[in-house]
């Protein structure tokens, strides 16, 4: 089995596209194990609750997560369909980091960061994974967020339990590039 392609393929039905292996999600985002793995064999690929149990295990970005006893698994976050994945609000620090691509700068610095398709801005806590976030778009460039000046002036956060910082928007008042 390809593991990564599995993870991918994990990615597109967990965040995006539940129903083109016909599953639904639950409120919170959560899939019940047994059927995920059921309809993603009815879909062609490969996949057992032993890989399953692997990839969430040893996804750099723990992207997956079960609940207590392994029969429901959600996406942490980095969903574009309306799910409610249970954060809580959180006190950011004084500064996070966004990476993206050169070409977006324009835009972002006149409209700030929007959430576009996803239910909400990613920002990193360091700069590294701001970079490698850049690259995946094309060439990278790295953004500071005022982050505690946007808590202070109102702004919500919440930390994904894979570490992801999340907003809804970030105004371009706060951001500078580094």
């Amino acid at each position: 089995m390809d593991y990564i392609k599995t993870s991918k393929f994990l990615a597109l039905i967990l965040r995006h596209k539940p129903e083109k292996i016909g599953i639904t999600l639950h409120e919170h985002g959560w899939a019940d194990v047994d059927e995920l793995i059921e309809m993603t064999i009815a879909s062609g690929r490969e996949l057992d609750r032993e890989s399953l149990e692997y990839i969430v295990r040893t996804n750099d970005k723990k992207r997956y997560v079960f609940n207590d006893d392994h029969t429901k698994i959600r996406a942490s976050q980095g969903h574009t369909i309306p799910v409610d994945v249970e954060l809580m609000e959180t006190i950011p620090p004084d500064s996070l980091y966004h990476g993206t691509k050169v070409d977006s700068l324009p835009s972002i610095m006149e409209y700030g960061l929007l959430k576009m398709k996803r239910l909400c801005v990613h920002l990193s806590n360091d700069i590294g994974t701001a970079i490698k976030v850049g690259q995946r778009h094309g060439n990278p460039v790295v953004l500071l967020v005022n982050s505690g000046r946007m808590y202070k002036d109102g702004y919500r956060f919440y930390l994904s339990v894979n570490g992801v910082w999340l907003t809804d928007h970030v105004p371009a008042e706060y951001l500078k590039r580094i």
